[in-house]
């Protein structure tokens, strides 16, 4: 019983690791898309970056 117990543990962990890994893809990939648009629209004018730091 407690074999099968550790084997359901050790996949509980895979699996919410792998949704959590799914969703910092999505988020990175959404932080490249804004830093992207704000790359092409940066002003014409002045330093020619649109971030602060």
């Amino acid at each position: 019983m407690v074999p099968l117990l550790l084997v359901l543990l050790l996949v509980v962990i895979l699996f919410s690791a792998g949704f959590a890994v799914k969703i910092l893809w999505w988020v990175a990939i959404a932080v490249l898309v804004l830093w992207l648009v704000g790359f092409v629209a940066r002003p014409k004018n002045g330093s020619g970056r649109w971030y602060r730091w």
